[in-house]
């Protein structure tokens, strides 16, 4: 299991690089590590919507804010199964199932959650789940159930938690990743930019994502979508070189990941797409929803990956070394 040591002062390094040497960096990291012509389609559904406990600045799902969200029971067992079959005939690899829960409790619901699970692994899918904060035991129930990777997002570095969320600590989030290592499934973990954190905070959970040990197999990269009625509602927009900046540092800090290009992408000219592209993200969210949020048609991403000349990438189990 390779263990590798990233230091701020690095990553510092790296921001203070031109842009277009920084890209060229990773671009010819990303190519020692991965086909540099071929992307991941994951597709993500919201299986139950709305009724958070948590307190999340930037989510319309919590329900203490006035965001005109309606809130859903757990979706249906054949229900998930067709978006998870559609989403296949789309070309998604990877099907992500997410639920607005704080924490995974041991009832039907989670039952029900452990027979899509079984269910998408029999599609030939990849099988992802982002539930909130697991226990050991749940982690094994989703690794027998054939789980291939588990989300749960840092969100910000450590330092900036505080103002984003107050209901959990980020050590609850870094325990629930080790439940999910220790449980053999791999982990998908990432943040959002946008949330009126510094540079600093952008590389600080850079720094973090890169020294657990092992790597996260999967990093999303999320820029803020601001909704009405949450703390966020008035953030700026995160200037689109920075966010091209952000996204080269990770590959060049996490060579062998999926960096996956989140929430926020539909506001970004194809163009700069092409440019993140180059500079190491392989994977994109397809599908006109992520969770309650826009994002990008599958004739959009389609014409934009054919004008590429992309090939997607079918399913094959990622490796936790």
């Amino acid at each position: 299991m390779t263990h590798y040591s990233i230091t701020l002062s690095y990553l510092k390094s790296l921001h203070d690089t031109p842009l277009l040497d920084l890209i060229y960096q990773a671009a010819s990291i990303h190519r020692d590590n991965h086909n540099s012509n071929e992307m991941q389609l994951c597709t993500l559904l919201s299986i139950k919507t709305g009724g958070c406990p948590e307190d999340c600045s930037y989510c319309p799902q919590a329900a203490r804010y006035n965001t005109g969200l309606e809130r859903e029971k757990l979706l249906d067992l054949n229900v998930v199964i067709q978006k998870a079959r559609q989403a296949k005939e789309n070309g998604s690899s990877r099907f992500c199932m997410g639920a607005a829960f704080r924490e995974v409790k041991d009832n039907n619901d989670f039952e029900e959650i452990l027979k899509m699970v079984s269910e998408v692994k029999e599609l030939g899918m990849e099988a992802c789940c982002t539930l909130g904060m697991l226990t050991d035991i749940q982690a094994k129930r989703l690794k027998e159930a054939g789980l291939t990777a588990y989300n749960h997002n840092l969100d910000t570095s450590e330092e900036h938690y505080d103002s984003i969320i107050k209901t959990r600590k980020y050590q609850d989030r870094l325990n629930t990743i080790q439940h999910v290592v220790d449980a053999g499934i791999s982990v998908c973990c990432g943040g959002i930019i946008g949330l009126g954190e510094s540079t600093t905070d952008r590389l600080k959970l850079i720094e973090t994502l890169a020294n657990l040990n092992p790597q996260p197999e999967s990093v999303p990269i999320n820029t803020l979508v601001p909704v009405a009625g949450t703390p966020l509602e008035n953030q700026g927009k995160v200037d689109t070189f920075d966010w091209i900046r952000i996204i080269a540092i990770a590959r060049i800090a996490l060579p062998k990941a999926k960096i996956r290009l989140s929430a926020g992408r539909l506001g970004i000219p194809k163009e700069a797409q092409a440019m993140a592209f180059m500079a190491g993200a392989n994977s994109i969210f397809s599908g006109e929803k992520l969770l309650t949020t826009n994002n990008p048609s599958d004739d959009l991403d389609k014409e934009l990956l054919n004008s590429l000349q992309f090939k997607t990438s079918k399913v094959m189990e990622p490796s936790l070394t």
